[in-house]
């Protein structure tokens, strides 16, 4: 389990510096969607490479999995491509600000009623407090 939550503590930290990164790609080619191009580029070498080196037979359940699940494509290209869009003009803070804030409301919705097959985990009025918090925390650090 530590291992487990450093892993998602460095991808948490790895969210503001990738929008900050791709944001100032963004507006030194002048254009966005060509940023998140070359993002795309480097994260399908990435994993294509660990593809590889984990075992390439996994690639072969793709055309049986059901459709639905390659949405999670469109929603990493939308986060990408409004990230770099956005933080140019909103600020890197402000918008991971509200990324943060959907973040919460949608793992919490999606724990609640074990969405896309997650584990139950239901949204009480402890879980929900402690959400409010983190927000309110979060909002916090985006006043000063």
């Amino acid at each position: 389990m530590p291992l487990y939550a450093l892993t998602m503590l460095a991808a948490g930290i790895g969210i503001p510096v990738l929008a900050a990164l791709n944001a100032a790609l963004g507006v030194r080619l002048g254009s966005p969607a060509a940023a998140a191009l070359v993002l795309f580029c480097v994260a399908l070498a990435a994993a294509v490479i660990v593809t590889a080196l984990t075992g390439v037979k996994a690639i072969s359940g793709v055309p049986a999995a059901p459709k639905h699940l390659f949405l999670a494509g469109l929603l990493v290209a939308f986060y990408v491509l409004s990230i770099t869009y956005i933080a140019p003009h909103f600020g890197v803070g402000n918008a991971v600000f509200f990324v943060l804030l959907g973040q919460l409301i949608s793992a919490a919705l999606i724990d609640h009623y074990g969405l896309f097959g997650a584990r139950i985990s239901p949204l009480g009025l402890t879980r929900a407090t402690g959400i409010a918090v983190m927000a309110a925390g979060v909002w916090i650090t985006q006043r000063a």
